[in-house]
C-alpha cells in the first residue's frame, strides 16, 4: 500500500529519538536520546490534575485562566503586553504549537532558516506545509553563531525563522548580541520569527534568557511557543501555548481546532497551579537540574555525530 502514501508521508522514515525511546523502555535502560526530567512533577501540580479528574474536567474544554496567567507572567518577565483573550493559543504541547504556528503562516516554496542541530521536529513540520527548510550550521565548541553565515542565507523566499534559545541539544542560550543580529536580520528582511521557548527557565551560571519577542520591533513579528513540560517535569501532559499577534494567534486556534481540538482538560486545569509557581520554585529546578546538563552535554554530542554518519 506504499503507493497510496502522500508524497510528504514517503519523505518521513521513523524519529530515531522515538526508536531509541521505546528500546530504553524495553531494555530499562537510562535515556539520553528523548529530552525529558529523570525526576517526579511537584507534588502540588500533581494533586491538582487529581482533583481536575475527580471534580469531572475531563471533557473538550478551554481553560481562559491559563491564557490570563501567562499574559502576566509575559508582562513580568518580559515586558510585553499580550492580551489574553486574542494573543495566545492553547495547545497539545509545544509540538503542537510550534506545527500549528508553521502552518499558519507557511506556504509551499517558502523558505524557513533553521539553526544546525536542530530539533528533528522543526524541519519535519516545515516540509509538511511545503517549505524549503534552509539551515544554518552554528560554530562549535559554544555553538556561535556566525553573523555572515546567516545574513547569507536569507533571500527574497525567506519566511520566517525559528529560533530556539536555550537550545536543543546543545543547551546554548542566544546573547544578546546574537539576539539583535537575528532581529535586524528579520526586520530588514520583513521575517516572521517562530521561537521554542521550552526552556527558558533551565540556564545555569547565571545566564539569563532574553526572548526575541523583547527587542525592538519584534513583538509584532514573533510567534512563542513554550509549555509545561520541561519546567515541570510533565512531558507527557501535552499543556503548551503559542502567544503571536490577534490574526496569527487566531489562525493557530483554528489550526489546533481541527487537529486535535482542545488540549487534556484535567492537565489545563492543573496548569493554572503550575503557572502560580514562584520564583523560588524555578531556582529549586536549576539547582536540582544541575545535573542533567552533563547528559545534555553527552546527548548533544550523540546526537551531532550520528547526524555527521
Amino acid at each position: 500500500m506504499k503507493e497510496k502514501l502522500s508524497a510528504v508521508a514517503k519523505t518521513f522514515s521513523p524519529s530515531p529519538i522515538q526508536q531509541l525511546s521505546h528500546l530504553a523502555q524495553r531494555c530499562n535502560a537510562i535515556n539520553l536520546a528523548e529530552g525529558f526530567p529523570d525526576f517526579p512533577a511537584p507534588p502540588l501540580l500533581k494533586s491538582a490534575a487529581v482533583s481536575a479528574i475527580n471534580s469531572d474536567f475531563n471533557q473538550y474544554r478551554h481553560v481562559q485562566g491559563i491564557c490570563d496567567r501567562l499574559a502576566r507572567i509575559v508582562k513580568d518577565t518580559h515586558g510585553l503586553e499580550i492580551d489574553p483573550l486574542t494573543d495566545i493559543a492553547i495547545c497539545c504541547g509545544q509540538t503542537e504549537a510550534f506545527a500549528a504556528a508553521i502552518f499558519s503562516i507557511i506556504d509551499p516554496g517558502d523558505e524557513v532558516i533553521l539553526f544546525d542541530p536542530s530539533y528533528e521536529t522543526y524541519d519535519a513540520s516545515i516540509s509538511m506545509a511545503g517549505g524549503v527548510p534552509v539551515f544554518v550550521a552554528l560554530d562549535p565548541p559554544h555553538w556561535t553563531l556566525d553573523n555572515g553565515k546567516f545574513l547569507k542565507s536569507f533571500t527574497s523566499r525567506t519566511k520566517a525563522v525559528v529560533l530556539n534559545s536555550p537550545h536543543n541539544p546543545t543547551g546554548k542560550v542566544f546573547s544578546k548580541d546574537e539576539l539583535e543580529v537575528i532581529a535586524t536580520a528579520c526586520c530588514t528582511n520583513d521575517c516572521m520569527v517562530i521561537t521554542d521557548e521550552v526552556y527558558e527557565h533551565i540556564t545555569y551560571d547565571k545566564t539569563k534568557h532574553i526572548s526575541l519577542a523583547s527587542l525592538q520591533g519584534m513583538q509584532e513579528r514573533t510567534i512563542i511557543t513554550s509549555s509545561l513540560s520541561k519546567s515541570f517535569s510533565v512531558t507527557g501532559w501535552r499543556i503548551g501555548w503559542a502567544i503571536a499577534p490577534p490574526a496569527i494567534a487566531s489562525a493557530i486556534k483554528n489550526i489546533h481546532i481541527r487537529i486535535t481540538d482542545s488540549a487534556p482538560a484535567p492537565f489545563q486545569e492543573a496548569a493554572l497551579t503550575a503557572l502560580e509557581s514562584q520564583p523560588q520554585y524555578f531556582e529549586s529546578l536549576r539547582q536540582v537540574d544541575r545535573n542533567a546538563s552533563l547528559l545534555l552535554l553527552v546527548y548533544s554530542e550523540t546526537v551531532i555525530s550520528l547526524k555527521r554518519v
